[in-house]
């Protein structure tokens, strides 16, 4: 049984929403987290103003080829402007371009050696202050969420409603329609854990997504940020 497996409440009955495959290795899940986050930086590198977002998915797209993945398992999300505040499932308002002065986000879920990474992270270009503080500071409540799950061993609804708090605290609007959602080796739809949100038990090392997702309280625009929770 693997590292991450045994991070379970009982490894000996873990729970069905925590299941992970005969091809399971807890550290082929840390480097396929590794692997995409170098991906996350290597395409953000590539992105400049005046190009559109149309542009930047298919430039995203060849960079993974370039990368080796394995294969993609959600499509690759690159999102300027005003769609930085649509959800994963909602579609993109027409084919913005970057601005000189603009936000944007990165979200993608690659396949690397069977095992699923899922990283994303939010842009600014140029010198808009409150673009910036929106990028930052979906960055810095991941990390205040993350810690309350390390320190406290909260549940998945804890975790989020926590969230919340500290996302008003802070001045800005937590999305709840983004609550997280399991990783694993490909594919772990197979297990039906549905969200992190929605999680009872304490999420395990290494299988679980901590999405965030906030909106400026006046301006169109947010922030994304998603990392695995180790």
């Amino acid at each position: 049984m693997s590292a991450i497996q045994n991070d379970a409440a009982d490894p000996k009955q873990p729970d069905p929403k925590e299941r992970v495959g005969a091809a399971f290795d807890a550290e082929a899940m840390l480097r396929a987290r590794e692997l995409t986050w170098q991906a996350v930086e290597r395409i953000r590198a590539q992105i400049v103003p005046g190009m559109r977002e149309s542009q930047a998915r298919e430039l995203g797209q060849r960079t993974l080829v370039e990368l080796g993945m394995g294969r993609i398992w959600h499509p690759l999300l690159i999102r300027f402007g005003a769609n930085t505040l649509k959800t994963f499932r909602e579609r993109p308002d027409g084919d913005p371009e970057l601005g000189a002065n603009d936000i944007y986000f990165i979200d993608m879920g690659v396949v690397w050696d069977g095992h699923e990474g899922d990283s994303g992270d939010t842009f600014v270009v140029g010198d808009d202050a409150e673009m910036h503080a929106c990028a930052a500071a979906a960055r810095s409540l991941f990390d205040e969420v993350r810690a309350r799950w390390l320190s406290d061993g909260a549940s998945g609804p804890d975790l989020y409603r926590y969230a919340q708090e500290r996302a008003e605290a802070m001045g800005w609007r937590l999305n709840l329609d983004i609550q997280g959602h399991r990783v694993s080796d490909f594919p772990h739809a197979v297990y039906r854990a549905g969200d992190l949100g929605e999680f009872e038990g304490t999420p395990a090392a290494g299988l679980w997504i901590l999405e965030i997702q906030i909106a400026h309280p006046q301006r169109p625009f947010g922030a994304f940020y998603e990392d695995l929770l180790v």
